[in-house]
């Protein structure tokens, strides 16, 4: 027997199904086992409970697979500093950008790094994220990186919700290391890496590849030591400049390309062929005031799969919400609803390396969904995103009644 059956809904499944006008659909043991018309459902008495839902939609639970969640401070000054005419570059020599938020970082306990990152979470929970990515990146020494990637798994522990982990440790190199970068690169490979393999704290390593971060050179190491102990990769890549980013990510299969005003058209074509997934950041472009777009249309006609995500971070993309992200993607990229859904679903579960998992609703996968009160999925935004409930690995979380 089922544990639980919705009906009276439509649902979005977010794969080649599609819409389903009269829906039902059914979980046990935290798993979807049925998703189709209701017309279909079997027979008799076949779950211990029922929700019929009202007309609600049904979609999958959104996956934001870009995040810097957990930080100590913030870095509200630095809009001031960008009105005034300052760069992201200028910011960062100046002291401000990620070493702000390092000192900030290294000064506060676990305890404190997890707190503040539930709470984070939790916004993002009420608006239908089900799996998040969380980066480390903002302690740049072993014992802070580490310490960030153990709060990160604490914020699963008191959220409902799917975390996975990413090493960023080259994010930016430290001050204890200026004028050796060689050094902190080598330290990265050596000490960071194999210290988060041993210990499991990180699925994935992530590099800041850019001429105020690492050169493509320095990524390919540190991909390679990745690797080598058994972590996938992905990259920020082509942000501020055309450092061939995207095809170094596609060399190395990278699960993704995050950012991407850069791109170049070799790259989007290497992309293609890797089946690297690339991860658009349009809060983060909206908040920096960028104006070279990515090259969405390129990536369309290269049929690469486009993700998009919060890029929630203290100093460019101050946001946790999936609501404001669909919608500034819509009105700033010119995404599609139907793209930006597909890039808050599927394809970001696909930059996660979890498409099997969760991102669209199928027999067997997760059952990580949420259940809206709109009369359209195309119009979910900020001010008309009623969230009814959610159903997280079968689980129920509020009223559906």
């Amino acid at each position: 027997m089922w544990d639980i059956l919705l009906t009276d809904c439509r649902t979005a499944t977010m794969d080649s199904t599609g819409v389903i006008g009269d829906a039902a659909i059914g979980i046990a043991a935290g798993r979807i086992v049925f998703v189709g018309s209701r017309a279909d459902l079997p027979s008799g008495d076949i779950a211990r409970a029922v929700h019929r839902l009202g007309g609600a939609w049904v979609l999958p639970g959104f996956v934001d697979c870009h995040t810097h969640l957990v930080y100590a401070g913030n870095r509200d000054r630095e809009r001031q500093m960008r009105a005034g005419g300052m760069s992201y570059e200028d910011i960062a020599r100046a002291g401000g950008g990620i070493m702000s938020t390092v000192r900030e970082t290294r000064a506060a306990d676990e305890d404190t790094l997890a707190d503040v990152a539930v709470e984070r979470a939790r916004a993002m929970a009420r608006e239908g994220v089900t799996t998040i990515e969380i980066k480390s990146g903002y302690g740049l020494n072993l014992d802070c990186e580490l310490k960030m990637l153990r709060a990160a798994a604490r914020v699963g522990d008191r959220v409902p919700m799917r975390i996975c982990r990413t090493l960023l440790g080259a994010h930016a190199v430290p001050p204890e290391f200026a004028g050796n970068r060689d050094g902190y690169v080598r330290f990265v490979c050596e000490g960071m890496i194999p210290a988060v393999a041993r210990e499991q704290l990180a699925e994935a390593v992530d590099v800041f590849c850019e001429a105020i971060a690492f050169m493509p050179e320095e990524t390919e190491r540190i991909f390679s030591a990745a690797k080598a102990h058994g972590l996938k990769v992905k990259l920020h890549a082509d942000q501020r400049s055309d450092m061939g980013g995207g095809a170094l990510a596609a060399r190395h299969c990278a699960l993704s390309a995050d950012h991407l005003e850069h791109l170049s058209e070799a790259g989007v074509a290497a992309m293609a062929e890797a089946g690297t997934v690339a991860v658009l950041l349009p809060y983060a472009y909206h908040h920096l005031g960028d104006t070279h777009l990515p090259p969405i249309e390129a990536l369309r006609r290269a049929r690469v799969p486009v993700a998009i995500a919060t890029d929630c971070n203290p100093g460019t993309s101050p946001m946790h919400s999936p609501l404001l992200l669909k919608e500034v993607a819509e009105g700033v990229f010119g995404l599609t609803p139907h793209e930006a859904l597909a890039g808050m679903t599927i394809n970001a579960a696909r930059a996660l390396g979890l498409e099997a998992e969760t991102g669209s609703l199928r027999v067997g996968k997760s059952a990580d969904l949420a259940v809206w009160d709109v009369a359209d999925p195309a119009v979910l935004a900020p001010k008309n995103g009623h969230l009814i409930s959610r159903v997280f690995r079968g689980r129920m979380d509020g009223d559906l009644s």
